[in-house]
Order: structure tokens, then C-alpha cells, then sequence
């Protein structure tokens, strides 16, 4: 009896500390006049993917695990250096995205349904050439992809490290005479140039460097000058040198109290793009003729700070005119031409668009890659009707 009763109590106690954040979330949920989200089991039909949903949203909203996630992932940290599961610490003081490492060693997708890129490309290319509109296209590496030595020293022997996915999609897209600018040559010849310095992508964040900007957005203005798609305008920008001090998106994905601190910002040259004119921050012209649609590489440094400094500013300052753009966070794949599809008038006047997308949303693109539907067709009153183009 002496024996069992410790035994029981272990085991009522622990029972009460397994109940307790269901118990503590239920009763915050009352206070607060809401239903209890445990209902909402109970509301669909058993299946994976409804109970993976309501698993997620368990965790995502649970007062308890929010609370002690944190000082967790920084017991962890510290004592075990794990940075968690969105992020793999590399050398020298760098993070890698850990989803952007799995998709170098995927086997090439099965190209079916909303889930092949290729088609979704293609036809996208033949809505806009049947209204006289042309397409290049811009997958952005993985920051995995351009600097696997940086990870392992296993890797100091590769230049780069193009997944098969990657690369079964970019010569799919050359067969189908998709223009494609690829940034995995250039990028590939920037660091034999430069001995091998790091320097297109930052240490500490997923993005791209000024300097990784400046390389893309001249060899996306070369291309399109170069085909005769565009021709060069005759507004003249300036450069303004702007040091800017950014925490990297990776240091904040692990989710340590005082990380912010332990880490300093990377500080990086960016340069902003000014009317020469006007002495004004450049700014998009939803009237021009160039649109680019694109994701996070599109907002960093052009919509975060110093402003006015990203790929898109850059662009216009290379072809000498304004251009216009969307940019959807991680939805460069689908929702981005769905965001499109809802501001017609944004398709006005427009004789190139720019797809920019970043290399692992070949396999991890949000809603995949759908078909979707230009919008329809609106008139500016001046301009005749729509050039043919070529589907090439």
C-alpha cells in the first residue's frame, strides 16, 4: 500500500499536468465569449488532412504552448544549439531555411495536375501572347543552392547545388520556349569571380544581398532589351548609398527570447533608386509597360527598409523607366496571378510581365500552381487593340 499510493499520486499528477492546457485554453476561450475550438473537431468529417488542420490550429492558438514555446526553443539553443524547425545553423555564423535545404535532396516531383509548374508557366505564356503581351520568367535560388559550402564544409568542392527538381523544370521550360533568366549561371559565375566570397545572399536571412539584386535585375533589363521587348526609356535615376542594419528573417524564425540581442544585424550597402528629376524615391507607374509579379525578393529593401532599393526599383533603373508590380509574400506560385486577376486595370498598356518566384516553390508554392485566368480586358481609351506576339 506504502508503494502503490506514491505510484498513484505520480500518475493523478501527471494526468492533471497533460489536462491542464486544454483546461487553461478552455477556460480563456469562455472568458473571452467564444465557442470552444475543440468543437470544431466535431463540426468536419475525420479525415487526415481535416485532422492535421485542426492539429495545427490547436497549436498555433494554444495560450499554454505560446507561452512556453519560446523559453523552450531557447533551452534548446543554448544548451543543444538546435535552432528549431524552420532553421539549420550553417558555418561561420550562417542560417540556412531547413525547407530550403529538404528540396535539394527531393526526387523530381511528378509533374500532374495544379502541382506541375510547367504547365501552369505555359499557359500563362499563351493567355498573355494572345494579348500581344510577352513573359520572362525568374526563379530565384534557394540560398541553399548558391552557397552549400557554407552549410558543410562536405560541400566546399561544389560551385552550386541545383536540386533535380530545379533542374528537370528549367530545361522543361527551354523545350516549351519559356523565356527564363537564369540566375543559377549568373549567380554561379558571380563567386568564381569573386574567389568565392560570399556575398549575393545574407548570413543571416533567407533573402538576397544588394549585390544578388543588382545582378538579377541587370540581367532581366539586358534580356529584355536584348529580345527588343522593351526599349530603353529616357527617365534617369540616381543612386543614394543608404547603409542599412537588418535583423535576418531566419534569427526571428526561431522564436528566442533576446535572440535579436545575442546576434548583431547584418548591416548591407543597399542603394535606393532616385528620380533625378525630382530628387524622389523611385516609384511604380501603374501605366507602364513592364509588370513584375513576384514574392519576398521582390519586398526586401524595396517595400521593407531603406525603401525603394529591391530587384523592382533596380529594374526600372536599368531599363531608364518605371515600371509596376505585386508582390505577395510566399505566393509567387498562385496567388500572386490571383491578385492580378482581381486589379484588371493594372494590365493596361503592359507589353512584358516579370515572373519572379523562389526556387523551392517549384515544390512548396502556396495553392501549388494553378491555372488561373488573366483578368478581363480593360480598355485605356488610346490604345488600339492588342499586338500579336509569339508564344516563344
Amino acid at each position: 500500500m506504502n508503494f502503490r499510493a506514491p505510484q498513484f499520486l505520480v500518475t493523478l499528477v501527471f494526468g492533471a499536468i497533460l489536462l491542464s492546457a486544454g483546461g487553461i485554453q478552455i477556460g480563456l476561450e469562455l472568458a473571452r465569449g467564444e465557442k470552444p475550438q475543440m468543437f470544431e473537431l466535431f463540426r468536419r468529417a475525420p479525415t487526415a488532412a481535416h485532422l492535421r488542420a485542426y492539429e495545427d490550429a490547436l497549436e498555433a492558438e494554444s495560450w499554454v504552448a505560446n507561452q512556453l514555446r519560446p523559453w523552450m526553443q531557447h533551452a534548446l539553443f543554448t544548451v543543444l544549439d538546435d535552432p528549431g524547425a524552420k532553421t539549420v545553423r550553417g558555418r561561420d555564423g550562417w542560417f540556412f531555411y531547413r525547407p530550403g535545404l529538404e528540396y535539394l535532396t527531393q526526387r523530381p516531383m511528378a509533374n500532374v495536375g495544379k502541382d506541375d509548374p510547367v504547365a501552369a508557366i505555359r499557359d500563362y505564356r499563351d493567355q498573355l501572347a494572345a494579348r500581344g503581351i510577352r513573359l520572362i520568367v525568374m526563379p530565384t535560388p534557394n540560398k541553399e543552392s548558391i552557397y552549400p559550402e557554407q552549410f558543410t564544409r562536405r560541400a566546399d568542392a561544389l560551385a552550386l547545388a541545383v536540386g533535380p527538381t530545379t533542374r528537370s523544370v528549367l530545361q522543361r521550360l527551354q523545350a516549351a520556349g519559356v523565356e527564363v533568366v537564369d540566375l543559377f549561371e549568373l549567380y554561379g559565375g558571380v563567386k568564381r569571380d569573386a574567389a568565392g566570397e560570399p556575398g549575393l545572399y545574407l548570413a543571416r536571412d533567407s533573402h538576397w544581398s544588394p549585390a544578388g539584386v543588382d545582378v538579377a535585375a541587370r540581367a532581366v533589363a539586358e534580356r529584355l532589351l536584348d529580345l527588343g521587348w522593351i526599349r530603353r526609356g529616357n527617365t534617369r535615376y540616381l543612386i543614394r548609398s543608404t547603409p542599412t542594419a537588418r535583423v535576418g528573417d531566419l534569427l526571428r524564425m526561431l522564436d528566442v527570447p533576446g535572440i535579436t540581442t545575442r546576434f548583431a544585424p547584418e548591416t548591407v550597402n543597399t542603394r535606393q533608386v532616385v528620380d533625378a528629376s525630382t530628387g524622389e524615391l523611385y516609384r511604380d507607374d501603374p501605366m507602364a509597360e513592364v509588370l513584375v509579379l513576384g514574392d519576398s525578393f521582390l519586398r526586401i529593401y524595396e517595400r521593407d527598409e531603406p525603401g525603394a532599393a529591391g530587384f523592382v526599383a533596380h529594374l526600372a533603373r536599368e531599363l531608364g523607366q518605371p515600371v509596376t508590380s505585386i508582390v505577395n509574400d510566399g505566393g509567387a506560385s498562385t496567388l500572386v496571378r490571383q491578385e492580378l486577376h482581381r486589379r484588371p486595370a493594372l494590365m493596361m498598356n503592359k507589353k512584358v510581365v516579370v515572373w519572379e518566384f523562389v526556387e523551392r516553390d517549384l515544390r512548396l508554392g502556396l495553392e501549388g500552381w494553378q491555372r488561373v485566368p488573366l483578368p478581363p480586358a480593360v480598355s485605356s481609351g488610346v490604345d488600339g487593340p492588342p499586338r500579336p506576339a509569339s508564344a516563344n
